[in-house]
């Protein structure tokens, strides 16, 4: 997919825990560690600006664009797993 998700930056900006996050925007742990990790097909306009919000950043903190020809690039350089 070509949109990165950097919530684990933003996390680690602001010093706070995942659950302390998915507590303060209303989601479920799990809910947010699917958006975190890549694994989302959709975000609601609601919960990005809540996302925002807690975290005190713009929507383009949390998610950019990634060219595809970059991604492949990177997937390459990764050690494959054991």
């Amino acid at each position: 997919m070509p949109i990165a998700v950097d919530i684990d930056v933003m996390l680690a900006r602001r010093k706070m825990s995942v659950g302390e996050l998915a507590d303060r925007v209303g989601i479920t742990p799990a809910n947010l560690a699917v958006l975190k990790n890549g694994r989302a097909k959709a975000v609601r306009f609601a919960t990005l600006a809540a996302l925002c919000e807690v975290l005190e950043c713009q929507p383009g903190d949390l998610l950019r664009w990634v060219a595809e020809d970059a991604r492949a690039d990177d997937l390459r350089q990764e050690p494959a797993p054991s």
